[in-house]
Parts: structure tokens; sequence; C-alpha cells
């Protein structure tokens, strides 16, 4: 018989951990990047996304429930800045 519970468990575990990665990845591309590519995209400055990925990150850390209220707002802003800045580079 199929373990629901589990199975939910797991693609718990499996989503938190593929969205700290993004946070992740979003936060260390930032810390690459030079400031003048944030006025080259016409986006907020390198300071204002470190912080938010920094808070969005750490708030991942403290509430790791996937789809908790501050887990999704800070997914969005990793989303945002990874398809602000690492997309225009496709």
């Amino acid at each position: 018989m199929l373990d629901f519970a589990g199975v939910q468990g797991g693609i718990s575990l499996v989503l938190t951990v593929i969205l700290l990665a993004a946070k992740g990845f979003a936060l260390f591309d930032c810390l690459g990047r030079s400031e003048s590519s944030f006025a080259l995209h016409d986006t907020l400055p390198k300071k204002t996304w470190l912080i938010l990925l920094v808070l969005a990150l750490v708030a991942h850390l403290i509430f790791p429930a996937p789809l908790s209220v501050f887990n999704l707002i800070g997914t969005v802003a990793a989303l945002v800045y990874l398809a602000q800045l690492r997309g225009s580079n496709l």
C-alpha cells in the first residue's frame, strides 16, 4: 500500500532543497557581479539585491516549509533576480 504521508514528505524535502539551492545560487551570483552590471540591466542596486537575497536565504533556513509565506516571498525575490540578471545573459 502506498504511504501518501511519506510521498508528501519526500516531495516537500526535494522542493525545500531545490528552493534553497536556487536562493543560494542567486546570492552567490549577486556577490560576483559588478555594480555596473545592475545599472546596465536597469534593475535594483546591488546592495538592495544582496539584502533581499540574504533575507530570503535566512527566512528559508528559519522557516524551511516550502509553502510558508516567508519562503514563498524569498523564492519570488530570488527568481526575479535570476530572471532579470541571469536571464539577460542567455
